[in-house]
């Protein structure tokens, strides 16, 4: 089975059912990607398929097809590098368990929103959850991020 990952192609000899998580992880070796709960609850696992955020601990690799996957590895554009400094900026990390996947949906939700207001910010990222409580912070940032990336456009 062939697989494109953060632009780079793969062949890879798995089980079609396979979680894409476990591929990442274990195939080829990309431990950016957290499993949390297995059942697409948490949002660790949180990952870009075709610039969609969706939860690979639940997505079959064979799903994935034709399409580009992006791990928070490939996540190198502005974008990318803006919402990084602004978690950094507005103390969001603690743990940083949850921070790949916070930063993968946070990247989804600006990519077709450029200009989220809270309850974008807040329904974009309902599915990531954070023990130690970050949310404010990490709303935050995602602001941060949008402005950041608003200037750069000037």
């Amino acid at each position: 089975m062939k697989l494109k990952v953060n632009k780079k192609s793969y062949d890879i000899e798995v089980n079609p059912e396979k979680p894409l998580l476990w591929v990442i992880r274990e195939e080829l070796g990309l431990t950016g990607t957290k499993f949390g709960c297995g059942m697409a609850q948490c949002g660790a696992c949180t990952v870009h398929l075709d610039g969609e955020a969706i939860r690979s601990c639940v997505t079959p690799v064979s799903e994935v097809g034709a399409a580009e996957v992006t791990t928070i590895e490939g996540l190198v554009s502005d974008l990318g590098k803006h919402l990084h400094a602004a978690f950094i900026a507005e103390d969001v990390p603690q743990c940083g368990y949850c921070q790949p996947g916070q930063i993968m949906s946070a990247a989804g939700l600006l990519g077709t929103k450029p200009k989220p207001t809270d309850a974008d910010i807040d329904d974009a990222m309902s599915g990531n959850l954070c023990r130690c409580g970050t949310y404010q912070r990490i709303r935050k940032a995602i602001h941060l991020a949008a402005k950041m990336k608003a200037a750069e456009a000037k």
